[in-house]
């Protein structure tokens, strides 16, 4: 598992059977369900942060795409909780602070 992991509890809420059920997912979709164009490597929730780990609910997908919607899903969730963000409100001139 990559540094995606870091500081997620994702890996501990899968079931015990997880090797199995993934290889199972990526043998039933052995092509990207995303793009439609690259093998799938990684077997992904369709539903962003959800325990859901049926068939229906899981998907193959290629990394770049994983990739791209890990970071949307991530993105979300960090303008839901209202976190700050990285930009600074702009500064009044030093000319006209008064």
């Amino acid at each position: 598992m990559s540094g995606g992991w870091q500081g997620s509890d994702r890996k501990a809420r899968l079931p015990s059977g997880w090797a199995k059920i993934r290889a199972r997912i990526l043998e039933r979709d052995p092509v990207c369900m995303i793009c439609h164009v690259r093998p799938s490597t990684h077997c992904d929730h369709i539903a962003a942060k959800t325990d859901d780990h049926s068939d229906a609910g899981l998907q193959g997908v290629c990394g770049p795409c994983h990739d791209q919607k890990s970071a949307r899903e991530g993105a979300a969730a960090a303008k839901a909780k209202g976190r700050p963000t990285r930009t600074k409100p702009p500064e009044q001139h030093p000319g006209l602070k008064g």
